[in-house]
């Protein structure tokens, strides 16, 4: 009896050696597991130019399980993500998304905008102080310059002493040097000879790796390609008929339909420009940033880094064809597996859990104003050089010759404030008068005086957009809203800028390191994404932020 007492002993000892050594290797491991959740390897902001909301589920059944499925099932989604202001273009919609806040604040109100003490417009990435580097020399005067704030991208690399790396890549060159912020790498696309460049604001000689990406010429074999749909065409069920009166044909092609030779088409159609307009242009984008990933050595230090890719060619493509296209759904049922290809090789370079990516877009769009009105839906074109023309024989009636129009841009008048000045004309009568005869003309719904703009404060519906996107220096002295629907533009094709929830309604999702699955319908802005970012790092907030961190993704 003393033996088998002896032997159960022996037995509990060893039980209870190898549960301590259980516990102790889980206990390791946690810590580990801690570690390692400390901060990710890299942060992947993905921006789709002017990727609609529903995209994400309009074209599902034709996805993948590994591309937006996969982001959506284990990513956290705000279904109800909006811009909080007006215009919604690409400039300031990446500015917006990168400093957390408003036009009004960062100051990137348009694309282009006029300029009174220059009496001209400039580009919003526009910097005539720096110059080409790789590319061409008229592609070249680019940098974040323009951008009055700092970015979520700049406050990572001050919370790091710059020992942070951040590299944007984008075809459009705003896509790029807005996102990349102050501190960053910018790379853009250069259609004039099919290379990635930058600016001397950035470097004065290519790094090694982008030269050795743009002596491959991969855009030559993306352009040697007939661009047809990847599916069946019976599987396209979500789009119109290719054959149609709304879309905008390629030059050179009579209907706006599959298949399309680019070979035979690309010398007309902007030369080596032309792949933009396809969704090799995201191919295109994606293979220079796996170029980055491994020429900076991205993620592989202690510091997070950070890699801001903006897919360019949805917007191009989205333009011409319009969002119900099939060409606008072969776009997105592409560009699903090469987001499914991208994850995986983030699985295998860092881990899963060990990066962290954020998926949005610019702005959305509207339907083509043609389409809709053949389906007995409220839309309509207006003609802008019609209503300025006649806005200037107006004044000119009213108020005595003179030039008192100066410009008309970005839905938007400016006048002659010295003229009025000289002739004794108080310009905020003039601004109410104007207002009054510009809401004759169909399809303006409403329009806004600068005076308005400056003395009240708006906090709700449409004026409080055009406010967040108004600045006291730059803008005009009326801001006109279209009905919804309707377009400044032609029979073909279409646009974005509006207020309305066809160019305000973007995905806002965050994957990845530190990121619970689930979605909330309540209402998110895009500027909310840096601050959550940055309270996700544990860094800085840009300084002019003014949205809210995503509250649901810290509870």
């Amino acid at each position: 009896m003393r033996s088998l007492s002896l032997e159960r002993q022996t037995v509990l000892k060893m039980k209870k050696t190898i549960l301590l050594g259980v516990l102790f290797s889980l206990i390791s491991i946690s810590i580990l597991a801690q570690e390692t959740a400390q901060k990710p390897k890299i942060i992947v902001g993905i921006v789709v130019d002017q990727m609609r909301q529903e995209y994400f589920y309009k074209f599902s059944e034709n996805y993948t399980e590994g591309g937006f499925k996969r982001l959506l099932r284990d990513g956290f989604e705000m279904k109800n993500g909006h811009y909080n202001y007006i215009p919604t273009y690409t400039g300031p919609g990446h500015a917006s998304v990168y400093t957390g806040t408003t036009p009004a604040t960062h100051g990137i109100i348009g694309n282009n905008w006029y300029v009174r003490s220059l009496n001209k417009s400039i580009y919003c990435a526009s910097d005539s102080t720096v110059t080409h580097v790789g590319g061409t020399p008229m592609s070249g005067e680019i940098s974040p310059r323009n951008l009055l704030t700092t970015t979520i991208t700049d406050e990572l690399r001050f919370s790091t002493n710059k020992r942070s790396k951040v590299v944007a890549v984008a075809i459009k060159d705003r896509g790029a040097s807005l996102p990349g912020g102050h501190l960053g790498d910018a790379y853009w696309y250069d259609s004039n000879n099919g290379e990635f460049m930058t600016s001397t604001y950035y470097y004065e000689e290519l790094p090694k790796w982008v030269k050795d990406f743009n002596s491959k010429k991969q855009v030559d074999q993306y352009l040697d390609q007939t661009w047809e749909p990847l599916l069946p065409t019976e599987k396209y069920v979500n789009s119109i008929d290719d054959n149609n009166d709304f879309e905008a044909p390629f030059i050179g092609k009579e209907t706006p339909t599959f298949p399309y030779d680019l070979a035979s088409l690309k010398e007309d159609n902007g030369g080596y420009g032309m792949v933009a307009s396809t969704p090799y242009g995201n191919s295109l984008t994606l293979d220079f940033a796996y170029a980055a990933i491994e020429g900076e050595k991205l993620g592989q230090g202690e510091d997070t880094d950070f890699l801001a890719v903006s897919f360019s060619s949805p917007d191009y493509i989205g333009h011409r064809f319009g969002p119900s296209s099939k060409e606008l759904e072969d776009n997105y049922i592409r560009l699903d597996r090469e987001m499914e290809k991208f994850l995986n090789f983030l699985d295998e370079e860092y881990g899963k859990d060990n990066y962290l990516v954020f998926l949005s877009a610019d702005h959305g769009v509207a339907d083509i104003a043609t389409y809709m009105q053949s389906e007995n839906v409220p839309a309509g074109n207006i003609n802008t050089g019609y209503i300025l023309g006649q806005l200037r024989g107006y004044t000119s009636q009213v108020y005595g010759e003179g030039n008192w129009i100066i410009n008309g841009s970005n839905d938007q008048i400016f006048l002659n404030h010295k003229l009025a000045k000289d002739k004794g004309v108080d310009i905020v009568a003039m601004q109410n008068d104007l207002a009054d005869f510009l809401l004759r003309f169909n399809g303006i719904k409403e329009v806004y005086t600068a005076n308005a703009m400056r003395n009240t404060s708006f906090d709700q519906h449409r004026p409080n957009l055009l406010q967040m996107g108004y600045n006291h220096k730059a803008s005009g002295d009326l801001l006109i809203i279209y009905e919804p629907a309707w377009l400044a533009g032609g029979a073909r094709g279409t646009t974005h800028g509006t207020g309305f929830t066809y160019d305000t309604h973007v995905p806002i999702l965050f994957y990845g390191w530190g990121i619970k699955s689930g979605h909330s319908t309540r209402y998110a802005t895009v500027t909310d994404i840096a601050p959550t970012l940055s309270m996700l790092l544990n860094i800085r907030l840009p300084n002019g932020a003014t949205g809210e961190p995503i509250h649901e993704l810290f509870n």
